[in-house]
């Protein structure tokens, strides 16, 4: 969805059940004001390479998986 604006892939997201996980700023306050459905995952180290955020999600895995399963949750930032 490359080119999409913010809304499309928020909606589209929420229509096929997908967390959200981004580094644009955007997408926090979308959770702020709607809540989830989407969940969204924040990327917050600044600039870096494709293999960083590879590594950052694989070294937190356990925490993303307890996010996702929860109910509750809407939102979690990773740094």
């Amino acid at each position: 969805m490359a080119g999409s604006s913010d809304r499309l892939i928020w909606q589209h997201a929420l229509d096929h059940g997908l967390v959200i996980v981004t580094k644009d700023e955007d997408f926090h306050r979308f959770s702020v004001l709607y809540g989830a459905p989407p969940k969204v995952i924040w990327i917050r180290i600044g600039n870096c390479s494709t293999a960083d955020i590879a590594r950052l999600l694989t070294e937190r895995r356990e925490a993303i998986d307890r996010f996702v399963e929860d109910e509750e949750a809407a939102f979690l930032a990773l740094a």
